[in-house]
């Protein structure tokens, strides 16, 4: 399945299953994808995560509902699957600013959330900067924790905060590395650097990345917009208009050079596993 085809398929399958218990992994699994992959490219292309977009289109439907009058406000809060009217009605409140009970008087303060339809629409000449390489095994040593594919955007910059805070010396921080888990939701992250053999405190962990093909995109510019902006071309341009590549294993990196991150001529990459179609 195409990419853009596999992501409005996705969608549909949202769609018909809000009052269904679903998650991120049965969607992914309609679709082909490992659930990070399916997950990532989803927040990229559209700006939500998938949690996010069941939640807004589910409580848009039960404005709906409550509209129309036909349900009580019970039925509507566990058709949507919400475990209690309680919880029901906090999402409700917090998404359109109105408690459900006063949605007949007060419907002009809805906020209604559409469907989303992916389209591609490639614009300007900008050739992206990518080749791809067949890499032998990488051994990489780092800081490793495990995120919530949901909160990782605002979670993992803090990460690096933190480690760098401590002002130690025995990690550069070459590499940011997402392997997926297999596990609902859960990613390990590792702020990385290449294994040398060497002798390591308890703390850092030793990766094994096999070896595989990559596709390797030059970002250049000040982080994190310059990897943001191409990370953003990589899921909207090039895996859907490639003829020849799909996604492959369940990891990326995105690899730092030396200098500093602000310049305008600051140097990184995104590496993404890919194989032949």
């Amino acid at each position: 399945m195409e990419w853009i085809e596999a992501m409005n398929y996705a969608i549909n399958y949202m769609e018909e299953h809000l009052t269904t218990k679903i998650c991120a992994r049965d969607i992914s699994e309609q679709v082909y994808l490992s659930e990070f992959y399916f997950q990532k490219g989803f927040k990229i292309l559209t700006g939500y995560t998938v949690g996010e977009y069941v939640r807004n289109r589910r409580l848009t439907l039960a404005a709906y509902d409550i509209l129309k009058g036909n349900e009580s406000l019970i039925d509507i809060a566990y058709k949507y699957q919400y475990e209690t009217p309680e919880s029901f009605s906090k999402a409700f409140r917090r998404f359109h600013g109105i408690n459900p009970s006063q949605v007949s008087n007060m419907s002009y303060m809805l906020k209604p959330f559409q469907r989303l339809i992916i389209k591609i629409e490639v614009e300007g000449g900008n050739k992206m900067n990518v080749r791809v390489e067949r890499k032998d095994l990488i051994k990489l040593y780092g800081l490793e924790k495990e995120f919530n594919i949901e909160t990782s955007y605002s979670e993992i910059p803090i990460f690096w905060d933190e480690y760098f805070k401590e002002d130690r010396q025995e990690l550069k921080g070459t590499y940011g590395v997402c392997i997926d888990l297999e596990k609902k939701g859960i990613f390990r992250y590792l702020i990385a650097d290449d294994y040398l053999g060497q002798k390591l405190p308890d703390r850092f962990k030793i990766v094994e990345v096999p070896e595989m093909e990559w596709a390797i995109f030059e970002c250049r510019g000040p982080l994190p917009t310059a990897l943001q902006t191409v990370n953003t071309r990589i899921w909207s341009e090039w895996l859907p208009g490639n003829g020849t590549y799909e996604l492959a294993a369940g990891i990326n990196i995105e690899k730092y050079s030396e200098g500093d991150i602000n310049s305008p001529d600051y140097l990184s990459e995104i590496w993404i596993p890919v194989k032949k179609k």
